[in-house]
């Protein structure tokens, strides 16, 4: 198999494309990651990992809750990868990229004549009949599309649209989350039914914020990753762009500090990438975040005291405000406990 490399994860063998040790297209199972794709140092990532494994042990349904851009098909997909489904395939679907008058018949697939233009057609549960059911976004789902799917996981069958046969299948439901479902059952947006059964095993993939000891080992993956892509020999970046990365809230996560790699080869003209390389969104978030504690001393009018806790409100309030309200994210970047964190806002309240 000339160019490419056989390598084992999880015990069952994948294709490296053996130019740069990245993972191309199996066009077997539809597949493009493997567990050794999630590249981390940090403790809550590597626990990310072992659970991975685990769910590929079992049958069992996987709710994977995480931000935009933390790499939750990456973790779905490998999960396939590391079980007994791997030869079979991976069938991905974003529920909110479909709109929800095709979403039963494109899921369920449709008997000719159910309606106009209807053809025998199979769905993407069939089609992921061996093997694995991706559901991204499935919080998008309308309420009546969210019964009908947890009835299927259920009964492990489905109904073609204008069908009355029952099908059976045996398909391993991986769905996905970029909201706290709490929330979302809270809203009215997910079925606390649907969860309950999803969350047999729950995988939450930290953001970037708060895997901070990630970005500098992911900037140098990308790094090597776009030399050997582009055929340039960028060293590193520079002192200033890794304080920088390292105060940015990198809101994207692991795929915008990606493209903004991506980006800084195309504009470097250098073998180290400088301040003038990479967006302009990145310093200004930290001007505003320097901006903000610098309030005015002023002897007459106020003490040292009531300057220090008026600085220390406004950067508590801050990172809570930037973590949407997550006390414990906002206690990790304050590098504080959670009950110092609650203490000292009951005192400032």
């Amino acid at each position: 198999m000339d160019g490419l490399k056989k390598s084992y994860q999880c015990g069952f063998p994948q294709y490296n494309d053996s130019s740069d040790g990245h993972s191309v297209k199996n066009i077997k199972n539809n597949t493009i990651y493997v567990i050794d794709d999630i590249v981390a140092i940090n403790s809550e990532m590597l626990t990310v990992k072992e659970k991975i494994k685990r769910a590929a042990t079992s049958d069992s349904s996987v709710l994977i809750y995480g931000k935009t851009g933390t790499g939750k098909e990456m973790v779905a997909q490998s999960i396939h990868n590391c079980s007994k489904r791997h030869s079979n395939p991976f069938i991905s679907v974003n529920c909110a990229s479909i709109p929800s008058t095709l979403l039963e018949s494109n899921l369920f697939g449709t008997v000719k004549g159910s309606f106009t233009g209807a053809e025998d057609r199979e769905g993407l549960f069939q089609a992921a009949d061996q093997g694995t059911l991706f559901l991204d976004e499935i919080n998008s789902m309308e309420p009546m599309m969210q019964v009908k799917i947890l009835k299927a996981i259920e009964e492990k069958r489905i109904r073609k649209v204008g069908g009355t046969k029952q099908i059976p299948l045996d398909v391993k439901i991986i769905a996905a989350l970029n909201q706290d479902p709490m929330e979302l059952i809270k809203e009215g947006k997910l079925r606390k039914d649907l969860f309950f059964r999803l969350s047999v095993i729950e995988i939450d993939i930290p953001q970037l914020k708060e895997r901070k000891d990630d970005i500098e080992y992911l900037t140098k993956y990308f790094i090597d990753y776009y030399n050997e892509d582009m055929g340039k020999n960028i060293k590193r970046v520079s002192k200033e762009v890794k304080k920088v990365f390292e105060e940015y809230d990198w809101p994207g996560n692991v795929r915008e500090l990606k493209n903004v790699i991506e980006g800084a080869f195309n504009n470097t003209k250098n073998d180290i990438i400088g301040i003038d390389d990479i967006p302009e969104r990145l310093l200004n978030q930290r001007t505003n975040r320097q901006s903000y504690i610098s309030i005015e001393f002023d002897a007459n009018n106020i003490g040292l005291q009531e300057y220090l806790e008026e600085c220390e409100r406004r950067i508590i309030f801050d990172t809570i405000e930037k973590n949407d309200g997550n006390m414990a994210a906002a206690a990790r970047d304050l590098r504080i406990s959670r009950q110092l964190l609650y203490y000292k806002l009951k005192r400032q309240l």
